[in-house]
């Protein structure tokens, strides 16, 4: 059938996004929501779901319309008083304040954290000493044989790292090598050094030693189940078995606790980086007015803003970018 609609002059395929593109280039949709449509198409979560919808259905555009009105209010202001300043009945209007106020939301909207790290995931190490039961805890925490088990030590070389949905949250767990500063030889020396270093980048870290964690984290008394270690030392936060599964549902909350303060909150709309460096445009733009006296710079500061949001929203771009974000689409969607 395809084949036979092919033949017909002007009939082709779909290309990736296309129905999308043209809803968006015939202003349809403006680029936030075609962003947000992207993000549900690829979101395996029900946290990444809700923020794509919320962005699709056009809750950042909402805000950016609402901003451009006061810009627009405030521009509009200073072109009156630049006008008709010297016919005496122009008043003056409190400019820095309501300027003020467009800084703070936007500032607050910047200080989330952005919807990358939702997307790809919150980094969780899990750290320790060789044999503490890290490689057995990753298997059971994501519920299949992601890494190797075995009583020996430094079995773990090298990172093992696997995407999980713990609590509702999209997570990157890393299995890590076991941390010793004896008998390493070269190759585990270079595994325990990789470990040293995603400890450091971790949003979270599962410290399975019995000696204090070298950096704040989740203190796990693990391996519950063997002999001598079914009490719970009053320092740790959580004790776990793999084998019974037992506190493995207690530390997943604790995960996912941690997790949600470095992901955005489920109420807010959350920026991409394309978007929250217009916003800063926006924003910087603003302040410079704000100190502005002579209403000529004032009038092209707002300007400058009311371009950068205008730059959010897909009023101008740039071919390149838009090829690349609609090639992350299904076929025709």
């Amino acid at each position: 059938m395809l084949d036979t609609l092919g033949e017909f002059e002007g009939c082709r395929l779909a290309e990736a996004g296309e129905f999308t593109r043209r809803a968006f280039e015939n202003g349809r949709l403006d680029l936030t929501a075609v962003e947000g449509l992207g993000d549900l198409l690829a979101a395996q979560t029900e946290t990444q779901r809700r923020h794509a919808i919320r962005i699709a259905e056009g809750g950042l555009a909402a805000k950016i319309a609402e901003w451009r009105r006061h810009i627009l209010a405030c521009a509009a202001a200073v072109e009156a008083l630049l006008d008709f300043s010297d016919e005496g009945d122009v008043e003056e209007v409190a400019l820095a304040s309501r300027i003020a106020a467009l800084d703070a939301e936007m500032s607050r909207l910047i200080a989330q954290p952005s919807s990358e790290r939702l997307q790809a995931g919150v980094e969780v190490v899990i750290a320790g000493p060789p044999n503490s039961g890290k490689s057995t805890l990753l298997n059971a925490l994501v519920g299949r044989e992601a890494a190797i088990t075995s009583p020996h030590a430094g079995t773990t070389r090298d990172l093992v790292q696997v995407p999980a949905v713990i609590d509702g949250l999209p997570v990157r767990i890393t299995d890590s090598a076991g941390l010793r500063t004896q008998d390493a030889d070269e190759v585990e020396r270079i595994g325990i050094e990789r470990a040293e270093r995603a400890i450091a980048l971790a949003d979270i870290v599962l410290w399975l030693g019995d000696e204090p964690p070298p950096t704040k984290a989740i203190w796990v008394h693990s391996r519950a189940d063997l002999p001598g270690r079914g009490l719970q030392p009053p320092e740790c936060d959580v004790m776990v078995s793999a084998a019974t599964g037992l506190g493995l549902s207690t530390l997943a909350k604790r995960i996912g606790a941690a997790a949600r303060l470095v992901v955005p909150a489920e109420d807010v709309v959350a920026l991409n980086d394309r978007q929250r460096a217009e916003v800063v445009g926006a924003r910087d733009a603003l302040r410079l007015g704000i100190v502005e006296t002579d209403p000529l710079l004032l009038s092209e500061a707002l300007r400058q803003a009311l371009l950068a949001l205008d730059r959010l929203r897909g009023a101008s771009y740039a071919e390149e970018m838009l090829d690349q974000l609609f090639s992350r689409f299904c076929i025709g969607k």
